[in-house]
């Protein structure tokens, strides 16, 4: 499941700005600025995506605090680590493609 999450949500990142850069050379708009705007704005909608955008996780997490399954707990920590992990590699990608630079 880890590595599903990476990938869903790199994806989410590289498609969905990608694909958006594309409408954006349609309708005359500069299409590498559109793909890096797209990619920070889409970043945290892949990390949601990729962790099944459902309460599903917080309740997992609170069976994990509340009735002592503390395996629960740190099972979904990892996935939200990997899909942060995917979708910060999914926007390096874009940076690399677009040649620009994150600013702090």
């Amino acid at each position: 499941m880890l590595i599903l999450a990476f990938f869903i949500a790199a994806g989410a990142v590289l498609g969905g700005s990608i694909v958006g850069g594309i409408g954006a050379f349609l309708v005359k708009e500069p299409p590498l600025e559109t793909i890096y705007d797209l990619a920070k704005r889409i970043k945290i909608w892949a990390l949601v995506a990729a962790i099944g955008g459902t309460f599903d996780m917080i309740t997992n997490i609170e069976r994990g605090f509340f009735y002592g399954t503390p395996i629960e707990v740190l099972k979904q920590i990892l996935l939200v680590l990997s899909a942060m992990s995917g979708a910060n590699t999914g926007m390096t990608l874009i940076e690399w493609l677009t040649q620009q630079e994150r600013l702090p």
